[in-house]
């Protein structure tokens, strides 16, 4: 069984800037981004179908059969039973919308429909769809509970062993292996709390579930982690966060809100900055979007910061309700900043903004990730440089 997860255009687009460094199968919520779901579900690995400037890193498999799959669809029981079974050329719909195809063909990105000759009604157990920003942080909660389900089916958790770190509803909590806990306040009566390997959640820190602290990572002392909240691997966190996930390697440190917000890898937030995840007048807010290249009203009151990849902001920084930053920004200064910043600006709304020189980017990016050993390979640095000079 060959599976390809492919990105619909109009989808995509609306997910950006998350999907500006690759394809919806890869974004985080949840416990596990949306590949690691379906390779836990069909026990199978996946590849993916994405724009073409991505291709190289994250290339598409084909075989003489092959299981399309709408990225954007979110894995349940029913939903993977139900693709097993497809045979060739029939194609699942949901709600009048090809989830999923069997086909000998080899598609490509944003050509010829993607479909099958044959629909079959999809009439199982409801299937979350995410095809705007919003809806990431809108259902997080849901997919931490899903993945905590799928993770600790027949496992045990380790104990938590600290006497200072007080604990609600224990059978709620799963830890694994090398988590250091230190006087902490965990709180699973309305959601699970889940602990990745090796995390570190330090003195003072309280975790209200549904929460999901991802391998490597680290809460600092004092840090307030609200409902559905997710740290991806190798993220360190303190101040106030509630309703918010971070794809993976990116930090914010120190004290400072942010809530209803979504950020991606190799991002730091600087000391303080705090985001805006409510208007004051309780008005629905508008965020841009990349399909429109304008504003549209998300119908949602709450509302935060959407930020794309190795994009940083300087101390005391303040983003606007839903505010979207593009990817390899630099932000700081005074007031509030703009509510969207283009991938590759420097500066601040009340210093101006100007084009952030790529060789300078680069050497940036590569500083901050020499920290965790690592460094960007060609392949990623040919799609910064897609990006930076087609104003992504």
């Amino acid at each position: 069984m060959n599976i390809i997860l492919f990105d619909q255009p109009s989808f995509r687009n609306q997910l950006k800037p998350i999907t500006l460094t690759r394809p919806i199968g890869k974004v985080r919520i949840g416990i596990l981004t949306i590949d690691e779901k379906w390779k836990k579900y069909l026990d199978s690995e996946v590849s993916f179908l994405t724009e073409e400037y991505l291709n190289k890193k994250f290339p598409t498999n084909y075989d003489d059969k092959n299981i399309y799959i709408n990225a954007s669809c979110l894995p349940n029981t029913d939903f993977a039973k139900a693709i097993l079974e497809l045979k060739e050329n029939e194609t699942l719909v949901y709600n009048n919308l090809p989830i999923a195809f069997c086909s000998s063909l080899k598609f490509g990105f944003g050509g010829q429909e993607i479909s099958g000759n044959r629909n079959l009604t999809y009439s199982g157990q409801d299937i979350v769809c995410i095809k705007e920003l919003p809806h990431l942080f809108l259902n997080n909660g849901q997919q931490i509970q899903s993945d905590f389900d799928l993770l600790t089916a027949n496992r045990h958790s380790n104990k938590i062993e600290d006497k200072h770190t007080a604990v609600y509803n224990e059978k709620n909590i799963f830890i694994e292996d090398g988590v250091s806990i230190k006087a902490a306040i965990f709180n699973a009566e309305n959601g699970p709390i889940y602990i990745s390997k090796n995390a570190i959640i330090q003195e003072g820190s309280l975790l209200i579930g549904p929460v999901s602290i991802g391998e490597d990572s680290m809460v600092a002392f004092g840090a307030k982690i609200r409902p559905n909240t997710t740290l991806g691997p190798v993220s360190r966190v303190g101040g106030e966060v509630g309703n918010t996930i971070f794809q993976g390697y990116s930090n914010k440190a120190h004290d400072g809100f942010l809530g209803n917000s979504y950020i991606g890898e190799w991002c730091n937030l600087g000391a303080n900055t705090n985001n805006s995840n409510l208007k004051n007048d309780y008005k629905s807010v508008k965020i841009y979007n990349y399909d429109l290249h304008d504003f549209y009203d998300t119908q949602e009151i709450f509302c935060g910061t959407f930020m794309g990849d190795f994009s940083k902001a300087g101390i005391s920084t303040m983003f606007n309700t839903g505010t979207v930053v593009g990817v390899s920004s630099n932000i700081y200064g005074s007031g509030f900043q703009e509510k969207y910043i283009s991938s590759f600006s420097w500066g601040g709304k009340s210093e101006g903004y100007e084009k952030y020189r790529f060789d300078k980017a680069i050497d940036v990016i590569n500083a901050t990730m020499a920290r965790r050993e690592k460094q960007l390979n060609t392949d990623e640095i040919e799609i910064l440089s897609y990006l930076s000079n087609n104003n992504q």
